[in-house]
């Protein structure tokens, strides 16, 4: 990449910063550190062991972003919920620590406000229906809690949504489950479709009034991997008004890389890790099977022809990034940590994208679905009052 185009990006950056979709930083600081921010000090280079820290936040050019509040489907019950309730605790405590850098964020109005005071907007998205344990009260604690999306499943199946990477039993969301997505809009939390089964997509946007989000997803056109996007689904964001972002994960961008990650996630559970897990132990681990087994490599091409092909169904208005930096162990070559979102921005530029696309894509389409989803939210409140529905009332016991 030539270093007039990396100029050109980080003055694109510098005009219309990222709001990145999914961070896991949260988690892997529960993994490495216990949460302990006196350990592990953000302002300070953490590239040893993150692929995040505050530095690389700004050379990035990252203006906002939803950090997951993320818990694995192994947790089940009160425990997902208290431990979701841990991972709000620590980003409410890490904007707390560095007020210089981040401002916390619950509407598209504070986003606007962070990127005009120079502070990175910081939003949550809960990553998995699990964590609110089937209560649409504490679906709403969580939104009190500043929650912003959640993401309906993670890799398994909830009680009333089919997730991609498991056996359907639903056939998409049950009764229940459209009552989750109802009452979403009611409170202005975004339905976040990454993870869900195609067939939970579609009736999410059957039956969503606001805007929906795809905070990490690529398209299964280009990967054939079921957390991708179907281009019929792609095709219907527009209607819907939603907004597709695209993700860094080897396997959801190349699909040669879906075998050897499956392979490293057995290799992990054999020696007694969860594939999410990164900590010191965990990534050994990882570095050792790469080194035995050399792994597939994706690159700032193949992220940008995700982005191409999902502008080209979807339409420039309906598409944006989510990394998944600190959820996944490897990336592809040149966007190995959050500083290199100038590094794609260059090559969408080499490829003849208009200045004006790229600020949709890295700000403005988020900032546009956010305050669509509150503006369905003050009428829907107006209309009606929260819902007390059960699990066992609508889809029995």
């Amino acid at each position: 990449m030539t270093p007039e185009l990396i100029e050109r990006a980080r003055a694109v950056l510098r005009a219309t910063p990222v709001v990145d979709g999914h961070n896991d930083l949260p988690w892997a600081m529960r993994a490495q550190a216990g949460y302990d921010l006196d350990a592990v000090d953000l302002t300070a280079d953490q590239s040893h062991r993150l692929h995040t820290d505050l530095g690389r936040l700004r050379a990035g050019g990252v203006g906002a972003q939803f950090w997951s509040v993320f818990v694995p489907a192994e947790l089940s019950g009160d425990d997902a919920v208290s431990a979701t309730l841990e991972q709000i605790d620590f980003v409410r405590a890490m904007t707390e620590r560095y007020p210089e850098h981040l401002r916390l964020a619950l509407t598209a109005d504070d986003l606007e406000s962070a990127r005009e005071e120079g502070r990175i907007a910081s939003l949550m998205g809960a990553e998995g229906g699990h964590s609110v344990n089937s209560s649409l009260a504490t679906l709403r604690a969580l939104h009190t809690l500043g929650v912003r999306y959640l993401t309906l499943t993670h890799n398994s199946n909830v009680p009333w949504a089919d997730a991609a990477t498991d056996e359907p039993v639903h056939g998409g969301l049950t009764r229940f489950g459209e009552e989750v997505v109802r009452e979403m809009n009611r409170l202005g939390m975004l339905v976040d479709l990454s993870h869900v089964s195609a067939d939970t997509m579609r009736d999410a946007l059957r039956v969503s009034e606001a805007p929906v989000l795809f905070s990490h997803s690529s398209s299964r056109a280009l990967c054939d991997h079921p957390r991708n996007i179907p281009d019929d689904v792609l095709a219907a964001l527009p209607g819907n008004g939603g907004v597709a972002m695209a993700t860094f994960v080897p396997m959801f961008v190349r699909a040669d890389a879906i075998e050897w990650t499956q392979a490293a996630d057995a290799n992990m559970t054999a020696h007694g890790f969860s594939p999410f897990d990164t900590s010191a132990e965990a990534t050994a681990v990882q570095r050792a099977f790469a080194a035995d087994r050399p792994r597939p490599v994706a690159t700032v091409a193949d992220v940008a022809d995700h982005l191409d092909h999902m502008r080209e169904v979807a339409g420039i208005d309906h598409i944006g990034i989510g990394g998944d930096f600190d959820g996944t162990p490897f990336l592809p070559s040149g966007l190995d940590d959050v500083a290199g979102y100038p590094v794609l921005i260059a090559e969408l530029l080499r490829r003849d994208w208009s200045e004006a696309d790229l600020a949709k894509l890295t700000w403005h389409n988020a900032v546009r679905v956010l305050r669509g989803a509150e503006t369905v939210a003050r009428r829907l409140r107006a209309e009606r009052g929260p819902s007390i529905a059960t699990r066992e009332q609508l889809d029995g016991a």
